[in-house]
Order: C-alpha cells, then sequence, then structure tokens
C-alpha cells in the first residue's frame, strides 16, 4: 500500500468509520457517517498530534488504495470497509 498525503478538505477518515473509543467532545466514540465533532471549518482535526487523539486515529494512515481520486471515492472506501468489518451478531 503506497503512502499518500491527505486532500485539503476531505475528512473521509473522521467521517466514515465509526470510532468506538471515547475522544474529546464524543465520549461514547462515534458512528459510522457521522463528522467527528473535533474536525474545524477546514476539515482538518483539532486533536491531530496531541494525547488525547484516539489510537484508532492515530493508526488510520493514509494510502493511495484508501484515498483514491477523490473525496467520494475515499468516503465509499472507507464505508466499505466499515460495512466488511461489522462485528456479527
Amino acid at each position: 500500500m503506497k503512502k499518500a498525503q491527505c486532500r485539503p478538505h476531505c475528512a473521509a477518515c473522521c467521517i466514515a468509520p465509526s470510532i468506538t473509543s471515547p475522544l474529546p467532545g464524543m465520549p461514547d466514540g462515534k458512528p459510522a457517517g457521522v463528522p467527528c465533532v473535533q474536525l474545524d471549518e477546514a476539515l482538518r482535526c483539532k486533536v491531530f498530534g496531541k494525547p488525547e487523539r484516539p489510537a484508532f486515529c492515530a493508526g488510520l494512515q493514509p494510502s493511495t488504495e484508501m484515498c483514491g481520486t477523490s473525496r467520494d471515492g475515499a468516503l465509499a472506501w472507507l464505508a466499505q470497509l466499515e460495512h466488511l468489518t461489522l462485528p456479527e451478531l
């Protein structure tokens, strides 16, 4: 998987996946498809590089496979991954 640079005004990785650990402003985590409350007006993470940033977020690195060629493509890819990794009931 090739490393990619974050696309300006994208935030697909802060919207599409669910986050099950607490994060500032979202003590119960974040459901899939809901924008993180830590996104600023430019869709940048306000807790990037800070200790309160969840490990999930720090571990999710941009790649050409994940980010694709557009924000819509990244949202779709991450939504599909979220769907494929849901626990079976």
